[in-house]
């Protein structure tokens, strides 16, 4: 159990990612890619927090096409999902997942709790104290709430490709505003995302001290693979054919470089935190 203690300090933030609404609801213009090329999550992680919690009945927060959601429903729980992109939600009911249009904050849950809220690779999307105060309000004693994503970086000269294509097509993007590349990890973000999730939590109130959940594994790309799953990334998904088309040719000549495919590590980070009994 590894504890994730209160941020020291932190940098100032010029826009919080749950304001970026039109990157926050651009996903769904190819939700079948989405669900293609995005990869799920460990089993191990499911299994956890399905043990950490007191029954089977799950909210999906950001569910999008519901890889989350069938995740859950294949280890024995009642899954409803909830997401602000009418196009993901018709996706996912597509495949089986009960789903309702609607950010979380503004969402209205009719009476109904939940045993666990969950949220992969979406909670940077809502307000981390406004959601984490409505999680409190609809988890049951001792419901779960449990946010992750995946954290990883492709092989240098792969990300060297997609840097330089992106900043000569989309210079004026607020993407190209952070660190240099190189001077970051993907890791290195995920984490400073996750300690802002937990302080989230504790402002919240409600819940025990929040943990940080860790899970490592490999994942291996074809080219074709790595192209089909970078347009899926927050960063393309509004860009002109024109200009997604020049990166992603960059990028597949990097990727050509190394024989046609590379093999990454995979971090799955989670923020999680156990709801107090009422008092």
């Amino acid at each position: 159990m590894v504890t994730l203690p209160p941020r020291e300090d932190p940098a100032p933030q010029p826009i919080e990612a749950h304001q970026a609404r039109t990157t926050a609801e651009s996903f769904g213009v190819d939700a079948a890619r989405y669900d293609r090329a995005r990869p799920p999550y460990p089993d191990a992680l499911v299994t956890r927090i399905v043990e950490a919690s007191p029954g089977t009945a799950v909210l999906d927060v950001g569910c999008g096409t519901g890889i989350v959601a069938r995740q859950f429903a294949a280890a024995g729980c009642t899954v409803l999902g909830v997401d602000p992109d009418a196009r993901m939600v018709e996706f996912a009911r597509s495949t089986g997942v009960s789903a309702e249009v609607g950010t979380f904050e503004e969402w209205e849950p009719a009476g109904r709790t939940y045993d666990a809220v969950v949220a992969g690779q979406a909670w940077h999307w809502v307000d981390p104290v406004a959601g984490a105060a409505k999680a409190a309000r609809i988890l049951r004693p001792g419901g779960r709430l449990a946010v992750f994503g995946h954290a990883f970086d492709a092989p240098p000269t792969v990300t060297a490709a997609y840097t330089e294509a992106f900043r000569r097509v989309a210079p004026d993007s607020p993407m190209n505003r952070g660190p240099a590349a190189g001077t970051r990890t993907a890791l290195d973000i995920y984490q400073e995302m996750f300690a802002r999730a937990a302080d989230g939590i504790r402002t919240a109130g409600g819940y025990d001290e929040p943990e940080q959940w860790r899970f490592t594994w490999p994942q291996s790309y074809t080219r074709e693979e790595w192209l089909d799953h970078l347009p899926t990334t927050g960063a393309l998904t509004r860009l002109e054919p024109a200009a997604l088309a020049e990166i992603l040719d960059q990028v597949g000549a990097a990727v050509d470089a190394l024989g046609g495919s590379f093999t990454m590590p995979y971090t799955t980070l989670a923020a999680t935190a156990r709801r107090l009994p009422v008092s």
